[in-house]
């Protein structure tokens, strides 16, 4: 299973909020260069990018500072990116950046063509991101809850030929509460794309909570505020899920 330290850029600063509130953002750095480089060195396999002024904004506002990031890591450490992607243009773009994976998130929901279109076009690099509140999906950096059911947009998205789901709980997320795991079980056991849990880890039970619901098809977890403030060892989260479950 993979553990994905994430990096969430708001005006150039690598911050994390309490669930979703663009008023509640800490400072952990500024700069997510830097950052992105100690979670390589610290033996991540993969990093997610937010673009969080993009995703309140709509279209993309650290560009510059999401293909320095890609620079650097190069070939080293595949970046997932997410945030203000609305359209074909702006996903070649960071493809051609160094990118390996786009996340769709408020485009999908509003504009399931378009989701559809950018799977067929780059195939085997789109993922969609799936935040929700009490089961009904949040758009626009989660400022505005819609009436769509998790599942069934998880099924149509499914169909398109997306890489992977990320699923957040909005009132978990930046809470250090734990992830829901009912939530996260229930959806992935219904469907064969893997899904990437996001939102409320704290520390390594709480990975090992994630870690047992692998074979639902949970590929992975994204961590944020746990890594920055200490409560979550990344190297010892790295330990546990690279050994062998222990027996029932």
């Amino acid at each position: 299973m993979l553990i994905i330290p994430a990096i969430d850029i708001k005006n150039g600063h690598c911050v994390r909020l309490r669930q979703g509130d663009m008023e509640e953002a800490t400072i952990f750095s500024e700069d997510p260069v830097a950052v992105a480089r100690h979670w390589l060195s610290q033996g991540a396999k993969r990093l997610h990018i937010v673009d969080l002024d993009g995703a309140r904004d709509g279209r993309p506002r650290n560009e510059d500072l999401v293909r320095e990031i890609a620079d650097a890591l190069g070939d080293d450490l595949p970046i997932q990116l997410g945030g203000g992607i609305r359209d074909m243009d702006t996903i070649e773009r960071y493809l051609d950046h160094g990118v390996r994976y786009v996340v769709v998130g408020t485009a999908a929901v509003k504009n399931p063509g378009f989701l559809q279109d950018a799977c067929s076009a780059f195939q085997g690099h789109i993922m969609v991101g799936l935040d929700a509140r009490d089961g009904k999906v949040a758009v626009e950096g989660w400022s505005k809850l819609t009436r769509h059911d998790v599942i069934d947009l998880a099924h149509k998205f499914e169909d398109y030929g997306v890489e992977a789901i990320i699923y957040t709980d909005i009132g978990r997320d930046g809470m250090l509460t734990g992830v829901n795991l009912e939530a996260t079980r229930h959806l992935a056991a219904q469907l064969r794309t893997p899904v990437i849990a996001s939102g409320g880890i704290n520390n390594l039970q709480d990975i090992s909570d994630v870690r047992a619901l692998e074979p639902d098809g949970v590929a992975g977890v994204i961590t944020g505020r746990a890594i920055y403030q200490g409560t979550l060892d990344f190297k010892a989260a790295l330990a546990m899920v690279a050994a062998p479950p222990s027996a029932p």
